[in-house]
């Protein structure tokens, strides 16, 4: 994963660098998906997560706040009867309910999270 760091101690993250290394790596994982968190706090949370073609994220539960955006390939978010179909380049929220996640191709996204 590329990463510069600036002179006030911030790094800067290369995300589509970071996502075409984790996708290259995604046929090391027979789970289909991998990821990396790429900025920490203490308030927020970003993770980069490459999912295989047809992977999913299944139904789990939502943080408080949440978005979603993807940097390569398309995705299918799910929440109770909705859903969204995100490309490359689009960002969402989170709906602040129980959703998953489709692969549509292969994929990566950046998930960022609310810690509190």
């Amino acid at each position: 994963m590329t990463r510069t760091t600036p002179h006030d101690g911030t790094e800067v993250v290369q995300l589509e660098d970071a996502a075409d290394t984790l996708m290259a790596d995604l046929s090391n994982h027979h789970s289909g998906r991998t990821a990396s968190t790429v900025l920490s706090g203490t308030v927020m949370r970003s993770t980069l997560i490459a999912l295989a073609e047809g992977a999913e994220l299944a139904e789990h539960d939502s943080p408080a706040a949440a978005t979603l955006q993807v940097i390569r390939g398309s995705a299918t978010l799910r929440s109770g009867d909705r859903e969204w179909s995100l490309v490359a380049g689009q960002m969402m929220p989170i709906p602040p309910t129980r959703h998953s996640l489709h692969a549509v191709t292969d994929t990566a996204v950046l998930l960022t999270v609310a810690l509190h």
